[in-house]
């Protein structure tokens, strides 16, 4: 029996088809002739780990084996992969990090970013460098083909795992012909002509030619979009672009627009003071978290996110069920005294008067059947009250904020045109996110930093070096506190203690 087996490690997240990629490779192989085996090792929710699967691909086929049979492993090894597949760029870094990519392997992985719980547990930026990743991949693979393959998914309107079989077909890696792939993708009743075009353009990806796209008519640009070209520079466009599509999306254009007039503002000064030179840096930092403090997470934006057609459809990719086959979601929400009072001001007045007289801060907690039409209907109705958030206590209370944030800025940053001191500043708006508790304490946080520094005139009067110092450490302090990295008190003196031998009873 002449041949090693061909070693496929596939590394998907939750809902992008992991499994199924794996079952039409099985599906290929065995058309074409050739025994193979593959394994799944299950991965746990919330991204704290990935699904992987592992296959095997006898190159001989059945035909010319004589009756024998090839044993094949269950269960990959370091530096015995032909071919790792990664559908998100942390996932090949992980199977960088075990030891799977080595000189023997080809890698094909999409660049796109999903970010980890680890990356967004903390206030602090704790992403992993993709550039240090990239890096590692074309150094340790003999092969690596490295693209977002999640565009191409959006564009052909395919999942992610019918572009990365097409990649992985057009690598030339495997003893399996177009043909074949595509036949295997066609006994997939629903959505076949989808994952062909998807196919196609992996297939089209990995070749080095250009995918073509399916034929749908050109869609004109929203006018934002017009307006971040006309005005902002290159380096800062796709950033914009993804953050005033999210702001026009959770309020309306005109938030958008807001949105784009404060970073414009931010940007007049720093051309002024050099910032082309880093790319715009500064302004590149501050509109990043604007964009997430301006979409504020409230009982409006969570009905509305969570009653969306697109969320039940994801939910049921994710738990593999069937056509026809229902599926019951159950919501379990627990909005505290801030979410509430993103009712209009009056509402939101009565409730914190209720709140004062009770002497605590109530929670209300509700669990809703959003697969249900009275669940589905109650999400409806607040997601309905979009058009009132501006009209809300909460939202007056948090632009308020974020104009003493971009106040102290411009005031003090660009006033000294200081950089360093400006970027101190933008970063302090980092300590504002989540929902409940968590905003709340960012929230009293920033405020603290706004009244006890960049609002007091004692401690401006003492230099921006003593501004951007106080804030590197004040925001160490809240970082530090949250992750419970707190001062520990000596341990007691160890005591000696006297071992006592006690006999069984009944026994001599």
């Amino acid at each position: 029996m002449s041949g090693a087996p061909i070693t496929i490690l596939i590394a998907a997240l939750g809902g992008e088809g992991g499994g199924v990629l794996a079952e039409w490779l099985v599906e290929a192989a065995s058309t074409a002739g050739y025994p193979v085996q593959s394994t799944s090792i299950p991965g746990v929710s919330q991204r704290t780990g990935a699904t992987t699967y592992y296959l095997e691909i006898h190159p001989v086929k059945f035909a010319d084996l004589g009756g024998r049979q090839p044993v094949l492993a269950l269960v990959p090894c370091a530096d015995g992969v032909d071919v790792v597949v990664a559908s998100e760029l942390v996932e090949a870094g992980r199977a960088l990090q075990n030891g799977y990519v080595t000189g023997r392997t080809t890698l094909i992985a999409s660049t796109h970013r999903v970010y980890a719980v680890q990356e967004k547990m903390t206030a602090a930026d704790q992403r992993y460098d993709s550039d240090k990743i990239l890096a590692a991949a074309r150094t340790l693979a003999k092969r690596a083909i490295l693209t977002d393959f999640s565009a191409a998914a959006r564009e052909s309107g395919a999942l992610i795992n019918a572009v990365l079989f097409g990649a992985l077909c057009g690598a030339g890696v495997l003893p399996l012909s177009r043909e074949h792939c595509e036949a295997a993708m066609r006994k997939t009743a629903k959505g076949a002509e989808a994952n062909l075009r998807g196919f196609a353009a992996g297939l089209a990806l990995a070749v080095g030619k250009t995918a073509t796209a399916p034929a749908a008519k050109a869609k004109r640009r929203p006018p934002r979009v017009e307006r971040i070209r006309r005005e902002f520079p290159p380096a800062l466009h796709e950033l914009l672009e993804l953050a005033a599509a999210r702001l026009a999306d959770y309020q309306d254009e005109a938030y958008a627009a807001l949105y784009l007039d404060r970073v414009r503002a931010v940007l007049a000064v720093d051309r002024e003071a050099g910032g082309e030179a880093d790319g715009f840096a500064l302004t590149r930092e501050t509109a990043r978290l604007l964009a997430l403090w301006m979409s504020y997470e409230d009982v409006i934006r969570v009905a509305d996110l969570k009653s969306r057609p697109s969320r039940l459809e994801r939910v049921r990719r994710e738990v593999g069920a069937q056509p026809g086959q229902p599926v019951v979601v159950v919501d379990y929400l627990k909005p505290g005294l801030e979410e509430a009072c993103s009712l209009p001001s009056a509402w939101a007045r009565r409730l914190r008067a209720w709140a004062r007289k009770r002497g605590r801060v109530p929670a209300f907690p509700l669990k809703l059947k959003s697969s249900g039409i009275m669940g589905y209907l109650a999400l409806r109705a607040l997601a309905a009250l979009k058009p009132l958030r501006r009209r809300s206590s909460r939202y007056a209370e948090e632009q308020a904020l974020m104009e003493r944030w971009l106040g102290a800025l411009k005031r003090l940053g660009f006033a000294s045109l200081d950089r360093d001191l400006a970027l101190e500043i933008a970063r302090c708006a980092a300590l504002v996110r989540g929902y409940g508790e968590t905003h709340g304490k960012g929230r009293q946080a920033l405020l603290q930093i706004l009244e006890g520094l960049l609002e007091n005139e004692a401690a401006a009067a003492k230099g921006a070096d003593y501004l951007k110092s106080e804030l590197r450490q004040a925001r160490s302090r809240i970082l530090g506190a949250e992750k419970g990295c707190t001062t520990m008190s000596p341990a007691a003196p160890a005591t000696v203690k006297p071992l006592v031998f006690m006999k069984r009873p009944g026994k001599g």
